[in-house]
C-alpha cells in the first residue's frame, strides 16, 4: 500500500460519509465538546450517547439518564451538566451513562459514525490519538466541528497540530488544501496559542457568557492518553481496549 491520505474537512456541510468509509474520521470540537468528552473518560464516566436534538435529550432525560445539554453555550434547563470540561468531574461521572448534546460536536458524530473508525480528538489527547493513527493502515478525515456549518479557527488549529504530527510520519502525505490551510494555521498560532486564541469568535462568545474559565484547560496538551471512539452509536473510552 502507498502512502495514506489525509485530508481535513472544515464543516459538516462538505462531509460526504460515504467518500469517508474505509478512513479514520477525527472529530475536534475544542471549544468545548471534544475537549469534554475527552475529560469525562479520563475521569471514569463509563459511556456517553451522543445525541443531536434538544427532544431527544429531553426523552432521555424523563428516563432516568444523567444529561449533558447546551445550545450556544449555555446549559439547557433540563439538563445535569453543561459543556464545560469542568463540568466532567470524577465525582459527577465515574462508573455513570451520559447522554450528551451540543450545538455543533454530537451531531457531527453521528454523521460520521459509518466510518471505519470514528474518534474524539482535542489538544487533551493529542499525543496519544497521533501515536494511535500512526499504527493503523488507513486514510484519515480529520473533521471540523465548525460553528453552525461555518468554518472556526480553534478547531482548524487543533487540526493542524494533528496534522504536523501525522505528515511527520513517513507513513502519510497530503494533497488537500484544506490540510494544507489548516498547517499554515497551526504554524502562525503555535508560538502564542493562548494569545491567537482569544481573538477567535467562540472563545469570545463563551466571554460574553462568563463561560470561558476551560480555554486554558482545553489548548492543554496530553491531559489523558484515553481515545474516546464511537461503537454502536455509544461513545466508549479507549479505542485501544476495544
Amino acid at each position: 500500500m502507498g502512502k495514506r491520505e489525509l485530508e481535513t474537512c472544515f464543516s459538516p456541510l462538505l462531509f460526504d460519509p460515504e467518500l469517508h468509509a474505509d478512513s479514520i474520521v477525527v472529530i475536534i470540537d475544542i471549544l468545548r465538546a471534544t475537549s469534554s468528552i475527552c475529560t469525562a473518560f479520563e475521569n471514569g464516566v463509563l459511556s456517553m450517547i451522543p445525541v443531536a436534538g434538544v427532544e431527544e435529550a429531553k426523552e432521555y432525560k424523563k428516563r432516568g439518564f444523567l444529561v449533558a445539554a447546551e445550545r450556544d453555550g449555555i446549559i439547557l434547563d433540563f439538563a445535569d451538566l453543561g459543556n464545560s470540561p469542568f463540568n466532567f468531574s470524577r465525582e459527577n461521572v465515574e462508573g455513570k451513562t451520559v447522554v450528551y448534546s451540543t450545538t455543533n460536536g454530537t451531531g457531527i458524530i453521528k454523521m460520521a459514525s459509518s466510518a471505519a473508525a470514528t474518534v474524539i480528538g482535542s489538544f487533551l489527547n493529542i499525543s496519544a490519538l497521533a501515536e494511535w493513527i500512526i499504527s493503523q493502515d488507513n486514510n484519515v478525515m480529520l473533521f471540523c466541528a465548525g460553528w453552525k456549518n461555518r468554518f472556526n479557527l480553534e478547531d482548524t488549529i487543533c487540526e493542524g497540530a494533528l496534522a504536523e504530527r501525522l505528515l511527520d510520519s513517513p507513513l502519510y502525505s497530503t494533497i488537500c488544501d484544506s490540510t494544507l490551510a489548516a498547517l499554515d494555521l497551526w504554524t502562525l498560532a503555535k508560538a502564542d496559542l493562548r494569545g491567537f486564541i482569544d481573538k477567535v469568535a467562540h472563545r469570545n462568545r463563551l466571554k460574553k457568557n462568563g463561560l470561558d474559565d476551560c480555554i486554558d484547560f482545553c489548548l492543554t496538551s496530553d491531559f489523558t492518553r484515553k481515545i474516546p471512539f464511537i461503537k454502536n452509536g455509544i461513545l466508549r473510552g479507549d479505542i485501544f481496549n476495544s
